[in-house]
């Protein structure tokens, strides 16, 4: 735990940290047409510039979330950053578009900050101070984002696209020092192996279906290289499954995720992901539609980041709602809550989106439902792991997180695509409200699937309270299997309205 003078500064540094990586992930979007014609690309290679970051972060994710349930948590997250300040100097200063690409790739280190925040807030701050912490930093990202989109247009519509880049490195290097000053160490902590077979296998995995996910559109959903990849990932992951349920130290313990709060938190985070990349992508397409399209606003960069700014204003209210609903009902309701918010905020843009101020509204509320869901699923996971499985846990969480949102992207824009009239590149204005509503129906599901299997009474976790660390004699496995050489167990229940 964090003492003395650095024990209030811990918060907000977490929080800086996690938004940086959020106003991270923004840039390169509204600066692909830019970057293609100065480099001297396709609109397509150009959009690897996208790409590769969200590759690079799926893949190491839980590699990081594991390290940093070690010894080894704030090397890991200075190092992390470090990559990321390296990456975000060669994009700024790339003489070519394979730099530009690597610098892109560094920078997609950085997106598993946010689960070893968590980690770092589980342990490092007061109790009491728990439960606010976690929600403020789940919900952080979607902060960031909606910061990040008025930053980044206003970047990319005055400044060359480098200074984008540039500002990346300076916010990222600021981080750096804050952590390196503020965040306690964790050397106390065993040193555990790391399970290289099963990063491997995790790896091509989420590799194959985030390039197979990405690409289908542009090779064919059944092209022989889109079949070959989805076929790779499934023999690949399950090769990794039953590899990871027979080590002693798996990379991801798939006993906990069988936790029903953790497996109904990783399941609304796939499904929640699809509605939020799905809804953004949209708005921020729409908005810019041109005048021959019938509808939009014909906004530049500046303007559409201004409208969709609004979700970060949605997300801090969440933070505060978010924490009462949790006490005043426990989180297993501030789940299904939150998805249900978002259906009807899907609906309503589907019907009621030709002024600005309802598109404004409409990402508001979005913020406001997105992040009462965000901040309930890292408290459900951790009462149901113990402290030193947070980082891998919550670092799939951010996966499933993440592959949801390439899904509702490709999706939307296949959608979008079967409402486009042969020989156009615009959809008809059906086809928003088509996509809206299929989002809508997805954000439902989530809800029913959350009251479904979260538990009503308390959930069990393995020796910890649901705050603090656990036990020095208790298992970093679920009692009910998974057990480690020489440890043992002791199932604790913690009520739903714990400090967390």
């Amino acid at each position: 735990m964090a003492t003395g003078w650095r024990q209030p500064a811990l918060l907000p540094v977490l929080i800086y940290s996690a938004m940086v990586m959020s106003v991270l992930s923004t840039l390169g979007s509204p600066m692909i047409p830019t970057i293609a014609r100065e480099q001297g690309v396709s609109l397509e290679a150009a959009q690897w510039v996208l790409t590769i970051t969200l590759l690079v972060g799926a893949v190491t994710t839980p590699i990081t979330g594991r390290l940093a349930d070690g010894p080894w948590r704030k090397q890991t997250i200075l190092g992390s950053l470090g990559l990321v300040f390296i990456g975000s100097v060669l994009a700024a200063a790339a003489p070519t578009f394979a730099v530009l690409m690597a610098g892109r790739a560094f920078q997609g280190l950085g997106l598993g900050l946010v689960p070893l925040a968590i980690s770092v807030a589980r342990d490092g701050l007061r109790h009491d101070k728990v439960r606010g912490g976690v929600a403020i930093l789940s919900v952080s990202t979607a902060i960031g984002t909606g910061l990040g989109y008025p930053i980044t247009g206003l970047i990319a519509q005055n400044l060359d696209y480098r200074a984008a880049f540039w500002f990346a490195a300076i916010i990222s290097v600021i981080a750096f020092a804050l952590i390196a000053l503020i965040v306690p160490s964790t050397r106390h902590r065993p040193k555990l192996p790391l399970d290289i077979t099963g990063a491997t296998l995790l790896s091509v995995t989420l590799a194959a279906l985030l390039l197979a996910i990405s690409q289908g559109r542009s090779l064919g959903w059944m092209s022989p290289a889109i079949l070959v990849l989805f076929a790779l990932s499934a023999v690949a992951g399950i090769a990794w499954g039953v590899q990871a349920l027979r080590t002693a130290y798996p990379l991801v313990n798939l006993r906990l995720m069988t936790n029903r709060s953790v497996l109904a938190a990783d399941i609304v985070a796939l499904m929640m992901g699809v509605s939020l990349y799905a809804m953004s992508s949209l708005v921020n397409r729409y908005v810019q539609a041109p005048n021959e399209a019938g509808y939009g606003f014909h906004a530049g960069l500046v303007a559409t980041g201004l409208m969709l700014a609004p979700l970060s204003l949605g997300s801090l209210l969440s933070t505060r709602t978010s924490t009462w609903l949790t006490g005043r009902l426990g989180a297993r309701w501030v789940l299904p809550i939150g998805s249900v918010i978002v259906a009807l905020d899907m609906v309503f843009i589907g019907v009621a989106r030709s002024s600005q101020w309802e598109v404004v509204v409409a990402m508001a509320v979005l913020g406001l439902g997105i992040s009462t869901t965000f901040a309930a699923m890292p408290l459900l996971i951790i009462r149901g792991v113990p402290s030193e499985e947070t980082g891998s846990a919550m670092s799939m969480n951010t996966v499933l997180r993440t592959i949801g949102g390439a899904v509702g992207s490709a999706a939307s824009i296949a959608l979008l695509s079967a409402f486009t009239p042969a020989g156009s590149h615009i959809p008809g204005d059906a086809g928003y409200s088509v996509t809206f509503i299929a989002g809508a129906v997805i954000s439902l599901a989530a809800a029913i699937v959350s009251v479904a299997m979260l538990p009503g009474d308390g959930v069990v976790v393995s020796g910890a309270t649901a705050a603090g660390p656990a036990h020095p004699a208790t298992s970093a496995t679920v009692s009910s299997g998974g057990a480690r050489p020489g440890i043992v167990h002791e199932p604790v229940v913690v009520s739903r309205r714990s400090n967390v």
